[in-house]
């Protein structure tokens, strides 16, 4: 008798589901627009909120969640449509199984406890843990090969191109591919912030422009978060000084600017 034809093991996501405070954030801003309500209900600083809101946002490549920056007594926020699609797939997945990969094995198709597919992919995002500020979802758009390094072009959900700049070994070992959905992850400190919507004539390959959504000043630094489009952001921390001398205040042209070197390409 021969031998069944080997198959190898399916290749699991992530064994977990989702952030559970980002989800209780989610869960929070259902019931109150307050963001320090809902990071207070979700064990989150107030800060923490709003970094959460941010990766959601990035990760999903559309808005979970709008935001409206307020006074003195914080800013309000509400769950967009997508948002509740996919806080309901959580909880649908959450209550059929408790083990995430058996959820979303392939070749179980889209009956999973109601959940469509591509809510499935954006959960395993949304349980990524890192230290990059900055991560946002795309999709390969071409490679091209060096003698060393490749250089690999990445669509964001806007149809900006984002490059990055990674070894053969790497690209081979990730298998990476044209139109194979990556996470590209950017600490906020590579990230340098120039006025105005350029271009610039400058050697970085990236250079977004946006609008200033946040400037969170501290003692010497400040952290400035730059809405992208498509509900996309990046974080950058400049120097006190510098983001006064550029008079970066929210409502203000920025474009947000760092090497395709220091882009970090993660295949989820």
């Amino acid at each position: 008798m021969s031998e069944p034809p080997h198959t190898p093991p399916a290749r699991e996501p992530s064994r977990r589901l989702a952030n559970p405070r980002w989800m209780g954030l989610l869960a929070a801003l259902e019931d109150a627009r307050s963001i320090t309500a809902a990071a207070r209900a979700a064990g989150l600083s107030y800060k923490g909120a709003w970094d959460a809101i941010d990766a959601m946002n990035n990760l999903a490549g559309q808005a979970l969640v709008e935001t409206v920056v307020g006074g003195r007594g914080g800013g309000g926020a509400r769950l967009t449509d997508r948002g509740r699609e996919v806080l309901a797939a959580y909880r649908r997945l959450d209550t059929a199984s408790r083990h995430f990969a058996v959820a979303v094995a392939p070749g179980s198709g889209t009956d999973q406890g109601g959940a469509d597919a591509s809510d499935a992919v954006l959960l395993a995002r949304l349980a990524l843990r890192a230290s990059a500020r900055n991560q946002l979802a795309g999709q390969v758009l071409a490679i091209r090969p060096g003698a060393v390094n490749d250089e690999v072009q990445v669509r964001l959900s806007s149809g900006a191109v984002l490059v990055a700049t990674i070894t053969r070994e790497s690209t081979a070992l990730l298998g990476l591919a044209p139109d194979q959905p990556v996470v590209a992850l950017i600490k906020s400190t590579a990230v340098l912030v120039a006025a105005g919507a350029g271009p610039f004539a400058l050697s970085a390959r990236n250079q977004f422009p946006g609008t200033v959504t946040r400037c969170l000043p501290g003692a010497v630094n400040t952290e400035v978060v730059i809405a992208i489009g498509a509900g996309q952001s990046l974080a950058a921390i400049i120097t006190r000084a510098a983001a006064d001398a550029l008079a970066l205040v929210p409502g203000a042209a920025a474009c947000a600017v760092f090497d395709a070197s220091a882009v970090i390409l993660l295949c989820v």
